[in-house]
């Protein structure tokens, strides 16, 4: 795994060693940036379900203002923080589960929402629902949403604004 593009552009991650972390791919991530290119630059992004920082740590590097990183277990979470130092960045890092980290960030606006759980957590709905709830996505905010292609996220507070397959992942983008 490596940076694609930006100030960091073609600098490894570090080493995922643990099974419960799948991170996206380079040729999905590079899709994923190549839609948003042009409104990265000075965004407010929230990486739900960081595993290794992947997503956030690109954003970065193409010009992110500010990433807030989650996820629950804290093997990903010092994974996170070792790749931000390993490539000299900063980031918002917490260490808790999606509910209390939506609930904590209350009225905090964000840009985009990379949420990449565990394909069959079953969670998409719920966590578009806190996005709502919360108030987290800024007028033109984009959720951007990692799954299995065979997943539909069924849903009536988001438009639908694109959905893209790359084998066996589906990519949909979510819209106010």
């Amino acid at each position: 795994m490596r940076v694609i593009a930006g100030s960091k552009g073609g600098r490894k991650l570090l080493d995922n060693k643990f099974e419960h972390i799948r991170p996206t791919a380079d040729l999905v991530k590079q899709a994923m940036f190549n839609k948003i290119a042009f409104d990265i630059e000075g965004s407010v992004v929230l990486d739900l379900f960081c595993g290794t920082g992947a997503l956030g740590i690109e954003a970065l590097s193409r010009g992110a203002k500010e990433v807030v990183f989650v996820d629950k277990d804290k093997r990903s979470v010092n994974l996170t923080r070792g790749n931000l130092n390993t490539l000299g960045l900063t980031g918002k890092v917490l260490n808790c589960d999606y509910k209390k980290a939506l609930a904590s960030l209350k009225g905090k606006r964000f840009d985009f929402v990379f949420v990449d759980p565990p394909y069959q957590s079953g969670v998409y709905e719920d966590v578009l629902l806190l996005i709502d709830r919360f108030d987290l996505l800024s007028e033109q905010g984009v959720i951007i949403c990692e799954q299995d292609k065979r997943n539909k996220i069924d849903q009536s507070i988001f438009q639908l604004a694109g959905e893209k397959i790359y084998g066996i992942k589906k990519v949909s983008y979510f819209v106010k």
